[in-house]
């Protein structure tokens, strides 16, 4: 895939380390792979991600006061291709894969073992196609090592869902 604008071109050099963010609220549960995120605060310490408004975890995730980011690594590619090929509109991504309930009733993906659960602290509706969400950490977990898993390993695979509600 080539770059169609300078901004494409700096952005797709950075190479984005992929995400998948779970969540639950109101008796579903619902994750999407995100390629925006980023520690967002040292004082408080805080961490933000991007999920688009557009998708089926974007609507439980507002209802949820508990996110959780887990940090794909290579070997994580059907993962990715799970939870950013596949919509929950449709699929229960969760039946496909080995997770264990954590706070708040988050799904935490247990082969993801580098992850932060977030305690929801505000939420950002820019007016773009995706909306924010800032939480603080109460739970984190290390593996030790992580290669991460980055955008343009995921090339590949085919979203499930556009980033828009123009589909």
């Amino acid at each position: 895939m080539s770059a169609t604008t300078p901004f494409d071109d700096i952005i797709r050099r950075l190479d984005t380390p992929l995400v998948v963010v779970t969540t639950a609220a109101n008796g579903q549960r619902s994750g999407c792979l995100v390629g925006f995120h980023c520690q967002c605060s040292i004082e408080p310490l805080q961490y933000a991600v991007w999920i688009s408004a557009a998708n089926f975890t974007h609507h439980v995730a507002v209802d949820a006061s508990v996110v959780a980011v887990h940090f794909l690594d290579e070997a994580d590619h059907d993962l990715a291709e799970l939870f950013g090929g596949e919509t929950g509109d449709v699929v229960d991504k969760f039946a496909s894969c080995e997770w264990t309930e954590g706070p708040g009733g988050v799904p935490l993906l247990d082969r993801a073992r580098n992850r932060i659960v977030l305690e929801r602290t505000a939420l950002v509706d820019a007016g773009g196609d995706h909306v924010c969400f800032v939480g603080a950490p109460v739970e984190t977990t290390s593996s030790g090592n992580i290669r991460p898993l980055r955008l343009t390993d995921a090339d590949d695979i085919e979203p499930g869902h556009s980033a828009t509600n123009d589909d």
